[in-house]
This record gives structure tokens, C-alpha cells and sequence, in this order.
């Protein structure tokens, strides 16, 4: 994509937090960690941008280049999470026919091997992620949870078996050694967010199920992103991958949230600290300048 007003104008929303598929992501409020209830980082703020869908049944449009609109379906799958937290939060049952309805959407597009084509608008050849995989499965075992209907776990379980599927044999995930890697994207460098995304869904299946075989794919992934972390790591900021691509503000405070999420899951004190020091990078003026003049450069030479 060249440098033109559609990207000058999204790159505003995102730094200003006018984009509904940037607003502010902190650490979830309802969720708790002896049992599965809201979700693990707050989206509330995406269903409050758009208020005219809670008393619809309609579904969040992406606007892409040249006006272009479609169904995302990770972003059908957050609202969901968000009408989820609503609910919680407020007890009003709007967002949880809204909830429901996008669940129901959820099993209705799923492909016969539990897939979403999440990029299918942008990767036509690489349309899966473990991002979509992730995020689908959570949204289902709420659904399950809230409504006892048998289809949603079985939804959910499918979309997981299918994450899991080595890369090499079509699926979502990089096993090298004793790691196990979760990718938002199948043919470009590790996304840490998107790992998060994606381990958050297979947390809640084993949450769900105690089933032993996932749950020790759960704790080879979550001890392979511990290892990983100083990877994601400048010093200064966070990384958005692993090619070196430096997190925008929205992307570093969304890091921040999740390895607080992650602390709070786990207990393992690695998330904390690195939460704790993201934190110090995103107060000292210094590091922002920093971070913002390189992610600037890194933008422009992208699309040179």
C-alpha cells in the first residue's frame, strides 16, 4: 500500500484512539481465574464506539482501502466479547441477545475443519490464524457456558484441534523442539498479541474440559512465550513481531495489559515484570520519542 489519505487518516485514528479497531484494550474487568466469566482484556470500548449495533442484530463492518466493507471476523468475534463484558457489567440483556447472535454467526461460518478465513480479504493464500482460532474459542465457550447448547463447545473444540495443527500440515501452529508457537499469521513472523489472543482460547478450552493432552500444549506454549519474551523486547519498547517491528502506542499498551492478564492467569512472575517494565517505557519521554520516530521510519520504508 502506498502512502495516501485512507492511511494517513487510519494512522490518526490509531494514534488518537479513534479507530474502533484501536481503542484501548486494558486488562479485563470481569474476568476471574478459578472460573471462566468475562474476557481477559477489555473490549468493551469496541461496542460502545458503534452503540447503534446493540439494538440490532447486525454485524460490525471493516472499512478497507478505496471504502470497501466487509465482515472481519475477528472483529465479530471481539464484539462478541465485549457485548459479553457488557453483560456482565450491567446485566442489561441486550448485549446478551447481541452475544448470542454473533456466537450463532460464529458456528454458522465455520468451515467443515473448524476454520475462519480470517484474511482471506488481505492473504487470500494464507487466510487462517491462530489469533481467529483462539479468540472464535473463547467466544464460543462463553456462549456454551451462558446457554448450554451443545453446539457451541463443539465448535469451540473444533476450532482449537484445528490451531493446533502443525504448520507443515496446514494448520496454526510452529513446533520447534520444546516450543510451541501460536501464529496470528501463517507466513509472516511471530505477532506476540496475537499469540496471547490465541493462548487465551486454548486456556479456556482446558479451563473447560481439564482434558491432560491440551493442557500440556498449554504449558509448553506458555513456557515458549516466556522464552520468547526477551525476544519482543527493545529495551525501550515492545516489539509488535519478530522482525524487528516496533509496537505503535495502542499495540505497547495493549503488551502491557496482556502480560498483566497473563500474571493474573499464571502466577509466574516474568509477565508481571515485563508488564512493570513496558509500563516505565510508555512514562519516560524519552522511550516514546524513541519508539515513535522508529515506528515512523519502519511505516515509510514499508511502503516504499
Amino acid at each position: 500500500m502506498a502512502i495516501n489519505i485512507y492511511n494517513i487518516r487510519k494512522w490518526y485514528k490509531m494514534l488518537t484512539g479513534t479507530s474502533v479497531l484501536h481503542v484501548d484494550q486494558g486488562v479485563g474487568k470481569h474476568f476471574s481465574t478459578s472460573e471462566i466469566k468475562g474476557y481477559y482484556n477489555d473490549l468493551t470500548g469496541k461496542v460502545k464506539m458503534e452503540p447503534a449495533l446493540v439494538d440490532s442484530l447486525e454485524l460490525p463492518l471493516t472499512v478497507q482501502p478505496h471504502g470497501k466493507t466487509i465482515v472481519f471476523p475477528v472483529a465479530v468475534f471481539q464484539y462478541g466479547l465485549g457485548c459479553y463484558d457488557l453483560y456482565l457489567q450491567e446485566g442489561d440483556t441486550r448485549y446478551l441477545k447481541l452475544f448470542l447472535h454473533y456466537a450463532d454467526w460464529t458456528v454458522g461460518h465455520q468451515d467443515s475443519l473448524g476454520r475462519w478465513a480470517n484474511f482471506a480479504h488481505c492473504y487470500p493464500e494464507n487466510p487462517y490464524g491462530a489469533m481467529a482460532q483462539g479468540e472464535a474459542a473463547s467466544l464460543l465457550i462463553r456462549a456454551y457456558l451462558e446457554s448450554g447448547d451443545q453446539r457451541y463447545l463443539d465448535a469451540a473444540r473444533k476450532a482449537i484441534d484445528y490451531m493446533l495443527i502443525p504448520l507443515e500440515k496446514g494448520g496454526t501452529t510452529r513446533y520447534e523442539g520444546d516450543d510451541v508457537i501460536l501464529l496470528e499469521y501463517t507466513h509472516l513472523p511471530v505477532v506476540m498479541n496475537g499469540w496471547i489472543f490465541a493462548w487465551w482460547g486454548l486456556y479456556d478450552y482446558v479451563k473447560l474440559t481439564a482434558d491432560p493432552v491440551y493442557r500440556d500444549v498449554l504449558e509448553r506454549s506458555c513456557q515458549s512465550l516466556e522464552r520468547h519474551l526477551p525476544l519482543f523486547s527493545t529495551g525501550y519498547w515492545s516489539k509488535y513481531d519478530l522482525d524487528f517491528r516496533i509496537a505503535s502506542p495502542f499495540y505497547h499498551r495493549l503488551h502491557i495489559a496482556q502480560m498483566t492478564a497473563m500474571h493474573q492467569l499464571t502466577g509466574r512472575d516474568v509477565f508481571a515484570d515485563y508488564a512493570a517494565k513496558w509500563t516505565r517505557n510508555g512514562e519516560n519521554w524519552w522511550c516514546r520519542w524513541r519508539s515513535f520516530t522508529i515506528k515512523a521510519y519502519q511505516k515509510i520504508k514499508e511502503k516504499e
